[in-house]
């Protein structure tokens, strides 16, 4: 199934989800039990492709070290103070093998799963870990040359250079040929069961940062294009997703990945600052980055910022170029964020206004196609005693046929006025309904909006 250019990706903790409904139903609901009702439910208009995040199998080592680890055993507390020792089933990135858990079916009952999705034209995205593996992971045994060890021998911890080690996961060596071409065969028995792989913080496994880690000197071929010319061999449609950080961006998508995550956007709506700044990059880079306001490792957006802050910036996050990130519970307004280690989350007051809400906005960005053609960042002008134009965020999308979308978002908490580069006549804005007529055309579009309020006009 071909991938759009810009995918909607929703993304569901597969642990949780599955007990969920398991308890919902009275009985274990494995990936290939899952009712029609629930694909429904997170496949809503626009979605492209699910995140099954956290199928693979768990090392029953790493989940030792977890229980026996008193800052992750607190952190647990803190979200389910009831915690029950079949609460916590172990990292989802201390894995012990690429196959499907049992507990979730297996790769049988993914094979189903990815047919349910595909009924409903939509894709799916599984992990990778390139940079670790469980302690009990086969190839500690069977294969010692593909891990970083120590003076002593020992088996290193894996890391990245500016925290400690994790204490559950052994340090691949990405500068072993061995390993690059074991790790090449099995991205590509990960590519073979999905549609995308998001791999997990693939910077650290690049040559500039193993080699600044670890102290080593790197060979001349870059890790990932070797490994993405590998899997490209048998799977030249399989989408790739970095999870990417300190700026390596613009590097990864150029080894080889489609999407890198923009944490820097997220950040900048998290703060406020700096938004508009980060938007003048080059639209061909933008739009191969991953927006997003929330995921399994940043606290929910319902905690970070207020109902109207967090609504302005899920339009503006749905309307830019590049993919989009949705993370289950968001639409509902949900605000514990259980760590990975668990398999239940604490049961909440669901706002499903919000979540008609989200849905809604997924199927308006889809159904009236805004996200088609050509992406421009507008400049707001005000008046010289009212500069309250600086708050707002605006662009304009134009298709080929002439069909134009044009976004306006007041990121503050004071209301803004301005002019915008833009000439309509009449249009309306598909947030409301609302249609509005200029009598000149050629004027530049006059916006008002009260804290952070946005338009989404489709000219008519």
């Amino acid at each position: 199934m071909s991938w759009p250019d810009q995918p909607v990706i929703y993304e569901i903790n597969t642990a949780v989800w599955l007990r969920e409904l398991s308890r919902a139903a009275g009985r274990e609901i494995t990936l290939g039990e899952v009712p029609s009702s629930a694909w429904h439910e997170v496949t809503p208009a626009g979605v492209d492709a699910v995140w099954l995040m956290g199928v693979w199998e768990r090392s029953l080592l790493g989940l030792a070290m977890a229980n026996a680890n008193p800052g992750l055993r607190a952190s647990f507390h803190e979200v389910l103070p009831d915690l029950r020792p079949e609460d916590v089933t172990g990292s989802p990135y201390c894995v012990q093998r690429y196959v499907v858990a049992e507990a979730f079916g297996g790769d049988e009952g993914l094979a189903k799963a990815r047919a349910e999705l595909a009924a409903r034209g939509v894709r799916l995205v599984l992990d990778y870990v390139p940079n670790h593996v469980a302690p009990d992971h086969p190839w500690v045994l069977d294969h010692p040359e593909f891990f970083v060890r120590n003076d002593n021998g020992d088996l290193e911890r894996g890391r990245d250079p500016y925290f400690p080690a994790w204490p559950d996961v052994v340090q691949l060596d990405a500068f072993s040929p061995a390993l690059r071409s074991a790790a090449t065969m099995t991205l590509s028995s990960v590519a073979a069961r999905c549609d995308g792989i998001r791999c997990d913080m693939a910077m650290l496994v690049t040559n500039e940062v193993f080699a600044r880690t670890w102290n080593r000197t790197p060979p001349e071929q870059d890790y990932w294009p070797e490994i993405i010319g590998g899997l490209r061999a048998e799977h030249p449609e399989t989408v790739l997703i970095a999870e990417a950080y300190w700026d390596m961006e613009w590097a990864l998508q150029q080894q080889g990945f489609n999407f890198c995550y923009d944490k820097r956007l997220y950040d900048r709506f998290i703060s406020g600052e700096g938004i508009r700044d980060h938007l003048k990059a080059d639209t061909g880079y933008q739009s191969r980055l991953l927006r997003f306001l929330e995921n399994q490792d940043e606290p929910r957006i319902a905690h970070e910022l207020p109902p109207a802050a967090a609504r302005a910036a899920a339009v503006a996050i749905a309307t830019l170029p590049g993919a989009t990130l949705w993370h289950e519970g968001q639409f509902e307004g949900r605000r514990a964020r259980p760590p990975v280690f668990l398999t239940r989350r604490p049961d909440e007051p669901l706002d499903h206004d919000l979540a008609a809400w989200y849905r809604r906005l997924l199927a308006i960005v889809h159904d009236h196609r805004v996200r088609r053609g050509d992406w421009r960042l507008l400049e707001t002008e005000g008046w010289p005693d009212n500069q309250s134009c600086r708050q707002l965020l605006a662009w304009t999308w134009t298709a080929a046929d002439g069909t134009r979308h044009v976004v306006v978002v007041n990121f503050s908490d004071r209301p803004a006025q301005g002019l915008l580069p833009v000439e309509l006549h009449r249009y309306t804005d598909l947030l409301d309904g609302m249609v509005y007529e200029q009598d000149d055309d050629l004027s530049p579009l006059y916006v008002a909006l009260e804290p952070w309020g946005c338009h989404l006009f489709a000219a008519a």
